[in-house]
């Protein structure tokens, strides 16, 4: 029973060293906005890029969906996207059809879009299909006609000055850029709400504090967008793994770029709500982490001993939780055994343990609602649901603690998540 305890000390004690440092990004996120509405942020503001003689609101801008069996959602992103108050003939939809067997390619080029299909059963994933879609659009009318490449996923929707608004902060001279991600179905249920509220807090307590310290944010999945010239260093899209989007992102960090974040430029995507289709999802982005680490975890550490804050962030952010959550198990599970087998009483254990679990509870418990408080006019959600999710949010992460298990020991391949809610911007707005 004290080895539990010990232990349980010990794992406690690495988790806050290994992350400690974001509970500071809380407050900078926070206050930053009070201090920037004072005007007193300039005594704390980091200079992040040399400024760049570019101009916003005349970037061109290549949109790449890549889209696999989307009828369902690829219709009203396109939709959505004309009516985007960046220059119309600035801008450019290319869609990659991927495997598909349904009609998305024909609904893509009945608005539109320029629409190549491929199919292969081997290279599977968004990351060969980026590379695909870069590669015609090379051959069909130059990548050099475009000053940068905004990627998206078919089941988005955006905000009217999305565009527009995330070309300011590339024109301010970053390379690439993120954006707020927001949800089209966070009140479908507890899990959709706990998809939601991970990536809200991910934008609002941890991008957002990277940009104000001028650190490197990261790229999340979708809505992101990079330079003519990015892509040219990188030797063309060549991001394979299972989490493509986070190896472009460990990639450009440890060649020195930074990853701007643009609070204004509002995305909404549409999250699973099914707790087999959330596994498979989440199990490939825990599979996805270690493949990168694996690939790319020399360079990270040899960046953290260079003092590259930005590698030390992004190496916690895809490796310690997994190894500290795969082991903290197994020895509990052990010490658990050897102590009953020793005459420890069953109901001490099990107090213990229920103690240990409730503490973790009211840890992210405290982080969904401090996100929730934070981004409650963004949520578009009814009261009732805004609060009664933060309940079971610690839950949906606590899942995680078998998925990240799982990943380790299991091969993972790349499945395609069904979308199925067609909505526009308005009827989003009028669930809130």
């Amino acid at each position: 029973m004290l080895g539990s305890q010990i232990l349980n000390a010990v794992m406690t004690a690495l988790f806050l060293v290994c992350y400690a440092y974001q509970l500071f990004y809380i407050p900078v996120s926070l206050f930053g906005r009070i201090l920037d509405r004072r005007k007193k942020w300039d005594i704390l503001k980091k200079e992040t890029v040399a400024s760049a003689e570019r101009d916003g609101s005349r970037t061109k801008v290549a949109i790449l969906i890549c889209a696999r069996n989307e009828q369902n959602v690829i219709g009203e992103l396109i939709s959505n996207i004309k009516l985007q108050d960046h220059p119309s003939e600035l801008t450019r939809i290319f869609v990659a059809a991927d495997n598909c067997t349904d009609k998305t390619a024909d609904i893509a080029r009945s608005q539109g879009a320029y629409v190549w299909e491929r199919f292969s059963s081997e290279q599977v994933g968004k990351g060969y299909a980026l590379q695909f879609l870069l590669e015609k659009i090379d051959l069909s009318i130059g990548l050099d006609s475009f000053d940068s490449f905004l990627v998206l996923d078919a089941d988005n929707l955006l905000e009217e000055n999305f565009i527009s608004e995330i070309c300011k902060t590339y024109a301010s001279g970053y390379d690439i850029v993120t954006s707020y991600r927001n949800s089209k179905n966070y009140g479908d249920n507890w899990i959709s709400a706990g998809y939601s509220l991970w990536f809200l807090r991910e934008s609002r307590f941890l991008n957002e504090a990277r940009m104000r310290l001028g650190t490197s944010c990261a790229v999340s999945g979708t809505g992101f967008m990079f330079s003519r010239e990015v892509l040219s260093a990188c030797g063309g899209w060549r991001f394979h793994l299972l989490t493509e989007d986070i190896e472009f992102s460990v990639k450009n960090i440890i060649e020195g770029r930074k990853i701007g974040y643009c609070r204004s430029a509002v995305l909404y995507d549409e999250q699973p709500v099914t707790l087999k289709q959330s596994w498979h999802q989440r199990l490939r982005w825990a599979k996805g982490y270690l493949q990168v680490f694996g690939k790319h975890g020399r360079e990270l550490v040899s960046g953290i001993g260079r003092s590259d804050f930005a590698c030390f962030d992004m190496t916690m952010a895809i490796m310690p939780a997994i190894l500290l959550t795969l082991v903290g198990t197994i020895v509990n599970y052990v010490t658990s055994i050897a102590a009953l087998f020793a005459g420890e009483a069953a109901e001490i254990l099990i107090t213990a343990a229920l103690a240990n679990m409730l503490r973790i509870y009211g840890g992210l418990w405290l982080i969904g609602a401090l996100t929730t408080i934070s981004e409650w006019r963004s949520i578009h959600a009814s009261t009732f649901k805004k609060i009664l999710y933060t309940f079971t949010f610690p839950l949906f992460m606590l899942t995680y603690i078998p998925i990240s298990i799982t990943a380790i020991f299991r091969r993972v391949e790349w499945k395609p998540i069904t979308h199925k809610k067609s909505v526009s911007l308005a009827q989003i707005r009028r669930n809130a």
